[in-house]
């Protein structure tokens, strides 16, 4: 069953969660544009299963979870601990108990969980080794009848991937992100480890109406 999506009011409910400007600003637009938050709540729709959101950033995928209706244990885990402290306040001003957040640094171990894994928007900073490590190690994390949920840009030619880059550069630039990119991944990546894993593999566009070259990558435990 589909969720029950959430609308513009939602949004500015959660934005007006944020403490500064730019946060609320940058909630605001993100949830209003971005198409990801609706797939990912589709894909874990109907299921109970708690959820470990790698580089969360803001942890606004749980505040949208939340606003369709779906209330799963979720632990956002990111390496930047300011944002994980922006994540922990607007839980505690929303009084949502079933959010938990914990900074750390994914090339160096993953918390204990089991259930489904959400990775989105980050594989791009990390090097084909550490990729490939990381997604072994999210799989191993994922029990039968869960999910690997991961947005990424795939390496390839034309212009969407350019403006993909682009972007990710200029995230670095206004240090909104700590790092710049160093390895795009391409769909081997993720057919070869997640399918050694044990993971049925699924691939297919998500750019909605953005310019990137963003697809949504699924990994289904049987």
């Amino acid at each position: 069953m589909m969720p029950t999506l959430p609308g513009p009011a939602d949004f500015d409910r959660i934005a007006s969660l944020c403490e500064r400007r730019w946060d609320y600003h940058y909630t605001r637009s993100k949830l209003r544009t971005d198409p990801v938050y609706a797939a990912v709540a589709a894909e874990l729709a109907g299921s109970d299963l708690p959820v470990l959101d790698i580089g969360c950033g803001l942890g606004l995928l749980g505040h949208y979870l939340q606003a369709c209706g779906m209330t799963p244990p979720l632990t956002g885990f990111d390496y930047d601990a300011r944002k994980i402290r922006v994540a922990a306040g607007m839980a505690d001003r929303a009084d949502l108990e079933n959010l938990d957040f914990r900074s750390g640094d994914a090339r160096t171990g993953l918390p204990e969980f089991a259930g489904h894994v959400v990775i989105l928007d980050i594989l791009q900073f990390f090097h084909r080794n550490e990729q490939e490590a990381l997604l072994a190690a999210a799989a191993a994390r994922v029990v039968p009848g869960g999910r690997m949920i991961i947005r990424s840009g795939l390496r390839a030619p034309g212009w969407r991937h350019r403006v993909t880059v682009l972007a990710d550069y200029l995230a670095r630039l206004t240090l909104w992100m700590k790092a710049a990119p160093v390895c795009y991944p391409d769909a081997e990546l993720f057919r070869t480890t997640l399918g050694a894993a044990g993971l049925r593999v699924d691939i297919r566009p998500l750019w909605g109406r953005t310019p990137f070259h963003n697809h949504l990558i699924v990994g289904r435990r049987p």
